[in-house]
């Protein structure tokens, strides 16, 4: 699909439900997420094209939120709009030193939000991801984020996504269950080594249906590789 995802982290539930039918209405789809815990499980389960993050949060504060997101090399490259009532110079300055991409000030109209979206949209795209991996019929297209094998769409899940994307991008390589972990989740989320196993069940069955489950294998006492070699 075409749609942007949008992740809304903001605590108050007016504003939220005000934002995410602002949003809906000019067609993008919605994830929310009530305070920085929830925004890193969205994370951990799907990648949006924009986070919009409100400063007062109950658990971490947006600033925080925002600097974790922007060290993290799995979503630092992700944009973000703060959403704040503070309207002060040296908090815009704040803001944006701390990873935002743009600072918007409460109260905000819809269409304004929408305008400042649809520039950073522009402005992320222009330097984003332009790259294309292929390993024979197998492509990967970073900029679409879409897997195709032979020209046909191999439907993933998100997690499975980035899987097969870190695995495509660091070919030959033999990676443990808990690096896997923590490149395709980071430190900050407690998953366990087994799930590993189960996103790699799922990518396969998923890839068997094109005949190229083979690249995703299994190295006995050390974990997985992606290559296009057969042993």
């Amino acid at each position: 699909m075409s749609e942007k995802l949008i992740l809304i982290v903001e605590d108050e539930p007016a504003i939220r439900q005000m934002i995410a039918f602002a949003l809906q209405r000019s067609g993008f789809e919605v994830c929310e997420a009530f305070d920085a815990r929830q925004a890193r499980e969205a994370l951990a389960n799907q990648r949006p094209d924009l986070i919009l993050i409100d400063w007062m949060l109950p658990d971490t504060s947006g600033l925080e939120l925002t600097r974790s997101v922007k060290r993290d090399r799995h979503t630092r490259e992700l944009p973000i709009i703060m959403l704040t009532a503070r309207a002060e110079e040296a908090d815009k300055v704040t803001g944006l030193d701390s990873g935002a991409d743009d600072y918007l000030t409460k109260p905000f109209s819809p269409r304004e939000l929408i305008a400042r979206i649809h520039a950073v949209l522009r402005r992320s795209g222009a330097a984003g991801l332009d790259h294309i991996v292929e390993f024979d019929a197998l492509k990967l297209d970073q900029q679409g984020q879409r897997i195709t094998v032979g020209g046909q769409t191999v439907p993933l899940g998100p997690t499975e996504y980035r899987m097969l994307e870190f695995f495509m991008t660091h070919p030959e390589r033999v990676f443990s269950r808990d690096q896997l972990l923590d490149r395709l989740w980071g430190g900050n989320v407690y998953v366990e080594e087994r799930t590993i196993d189960v996103h790699v069940r799922r990518l396969r069955k998923s890839l068997e249906k094109f005949g190229v489950e083979r690249f995703v294998q299994t190295v006995r006492g050390s974990g997985y590789r992606f290559s296009a070699k057969v042993d």
